[in-house]
């Protein structure tokens, strides 16, 4: 356990970020699974509406730092290849 007065104010601040962090990735998460059953019920025109509050969505939580910029750009790319396969196929 931290004994410096400042490194248990880091532990106090890193608390709330890790929190703070989870709660926006748990939210984003949410939405893309929303979106990705959307796909599996194979509702194209509501996952097409939905993709655009997605992918704000993904990059707000890049943005804030909860997840990589990277993982981001990776997860927007494969929610809009799926949605394009989705609606070639159907």
């Amino acid at each position: 356990m931290a004994e410096h007065k400042s490194a248990i104010q880091e532990h106090r601040k890193s608390v709330r970020r890790r929190a703070r962090n989870r709660q926006n990735r748990t939210r984003m998460r949410s939405v893309v699974k929303r979106f990705r059953s959307l796909l599996a019920a194979g509702d194209i025109d509501a996952a097409r509406q939905s993709l655009s509050a997605t992918l704000g969505m993904i990059d707000r939580t890049s943005k804030l730092g909860a997840i990589h910029d990277r993982a981001a750009a990776r997860t927007k790319s494969r929610l809009a290849r799926a949605l394009n396969r989705t609606a070639a196929a159907g």
